[in-house]
Parts: C-alpha cells; sequence; structure tokens
C-alpha cells in the first residue's frame, strides 16, 4: 500500500437501500444535538458493520415496544410509577446484560441488542430511552462513570435507572457505583456526576467502546473506522486525533499519522505530552513516501 492510501473494509461502504452508512451517519453527525436521533444514529453505526440492516425496520420495532408498553403504562401514576412500569417491562420483555460475554462487539450495535435482548449498559440504555420518549417519558443519558445511565426529570427531582440491572438507583446506590468506579473517594455531585450527557457525547462513548475492542483484538481496519466516526462527532478532540495516529502508524499511513499529530499539537500546544508526540510525529514524517 501507498503511504497516504485509505482502506474500506470489503471495498465497499454501501448499506440500506443505496444509502451510505458513514456518510449518513456524517450527515447526523454534522447536524444539530436537537436533531439527533440517537437510536438511528446507532443503527447508522451498525449499519456500516450489516450490510442489509434496514435501519427503518428496526426503528418501527421500537415503535412496537412503546406499543406494547403503552397499556401498561397508561395505568401508572406520577412519572415515578410509568418509569418503575417500563422498567418492569423492560425485564419481562427480556432485555438483559451480557455479563457473560461483555465485550462481544454485538453488544453495542443497536440492531443486535434488539434481535438478542442482550447488550451493555449504554445500547440497552439507548433502547429504554428510545421506547420511553416514545411514550412520554423525558429520559436523558448520563455518562456516568464506569456504566452509563439514564435519568429523567421528576416532581420531586431526579430519577436515575440503570438499563443494565433493570432498576431505578437511589442516591445512596449511586454514591456505591461512583466508589468502585474511581480510584480515590469522592462524594456524589448530581450536577457532575448525573449531569445529561449530549448526543455527541453518548455517540462517542459508544463508539469508543467498540474502538477499545477492535483495538484490543488487533483489528486497525475497524478501529480506524470507529476513530473516523468519532472525529465526525468531536473533530477538535486532541485525544481522539492521537489515536487514529497510532492506528494509521500500525498501518503504515504515515503521512496521515503525521497530520492527526499536527493538528492534536495545534490544540494542545502546552499538553505535557506535546514534546513526546512532536517526536512521534518527526519520526513519521521521515518515514513519509515509503511504498509498503
Amino acid at each position: 500500500m501507498v503511504d497516504g492510501a485509505r482502506p474500506v473494509r470489503g471495498g465497499r461502504l454501501l448499506g440500506v437501500a443505496g444509502a451510505n452508512p458513514r456518510e449518513r451517519f456524517g450527515e447526523i453527525a454534522t447536524g444539530s444535538d436537537a436533531a439527533i436521533d440517537l437510536a438511528e444514529a446507532a443503527l447508522w453505526i451498525a449499519a456500516e458493520e450489516y450490510a442489509d440492516l434496514d435501519v427503518a425496520r428496526y426503528l418501527a420495532r421500537l415503535d412496537s415496544l412503546a406499543d406494547a408498553a403503552a397499556p401498561e403504562i397508561a395505568q401508572g401514576g406520577d412519572a415515578v410509577e410509568r418509569i418503575a412500569t417500563l422498567v418492569d417491562f423492560f425485564r419481562a420483555q427480556g432485555f438483559r446484560g451480557n455479563t457473560q460475554d461483555y465485550y462481544d462487539p454485538r453488544n453495542s450495535f443497536l440492531n443486535e441488542v434488539l434481535e438478542r435482548r442482550l447488550g451493555i449498559p449504554i445500547t440497552l440504555a439507548l433502547v429504554m430511552q428510545a421506547v420511553g420518549h416514545r411514550l412520554g417519558l423525558g429520559f436523558e443519558g448520563v455518562s456516568f462513570p464506569g456504566h452509563f445511565l439514564l435519568r429523567c426529570a421528576v416532581p420531586d427531582g431526579l430519577l436515575v435507572v440503570d438499563a443494565f440491572e433493570r432498576a431505578i438507583l437511589d442516591r445512596d446506590a449511586c454514591q456505591r457505583r461512583l466508589d468502585a468506579a474511581l480510584p480515590m473517594p469522592a462524594l456524589l455531585e448530581p450536577a457532575v456526576h448525573l449531569r445529561a450527557a449530549p448526543p455527541r457525547e453518548i455517540l462517542g462513548r459508544l463508539l469508543g467502546n467498540l474502538k477499545r475492542i477492535y483495538a484490543d483484538r488487533g483489528d486497525l481496519e475497524r478501529t480506524l473506522g470507529c476513530c473516523d466516526r468519532i472525529l465526525m462527532l468531536l473533530p477538535d478532540s486532541p485525544t481522539e486525533l492521537r489515536d487514529r495516529a497510532l492506528v494509521y502508524e500500525g498501518m503504515s499511513l504515515h503521512s496521515a499519522a503525521a497530520a492527526d499529530l499536527d493538528r492534536a499539537l495545534e490544540l494542545l500546544p502546552g499538553h505535557p505530552d506535546a514534546a513526546a508526540l512532536r517526536a512521534k510525529r518527526d519520526a513519521l514524517r521521515a518515514k513519509r513516501g515509503a511504498v509498503h
């Protein structure tokens, strides 16, 4: 491969009904946060892996789940009771955390989660959030340390839901989870630890999970695809630019790697790692033009 060329897995990125999953995701990523449908965006992430995935069909599956839950939700009383009813419905439908094979990539693809009723905290939360929104429950995602959660405003404050455990969490339960996730003890601060995550952050976390899985498996091509899409969402993230540069380097795409490090250094000129990044960039520049 000549340095600078970009691979496309399987020679194609075409997906559903002639749509290009990467292009469609890019359109979503460059739109406003308010316009992002998280379930749809997550399905376009999956569509790059599943060439025949019908996004509309899986969105209709979420509609069907909401329709099935609606009679039970309608019998509920206040918002807290309606949310508790939805959590019970979620359990009765068989949605659960995949504790047996947590790092199976299928846990991160929303179509697979809907088919298998297995997932990880963030994808199970996306399903519950999507169904809840269809029923008038205003769930928001929470990028809680170590374990993605949902929150919903209720008259007395916030109700926190763990879709993975299919449980409603009180403050003490949130504190215990925070203690388990952080290296040093910290007092739970709802405004910090339970803040609503914007859609771009949520999608970036979903792709970040996949990126780590593929990187651990040495699958550079899929890792690169995750990096590319994270940077569509967060184009000025120095960390993501650095990570993509490392993937490029592993693929002997030295020019592309050096360009990403250049941009990362522009964004973080005084960072403690700046000297190391400059040395890495200079070494990559020395390799440019080589044929592999």
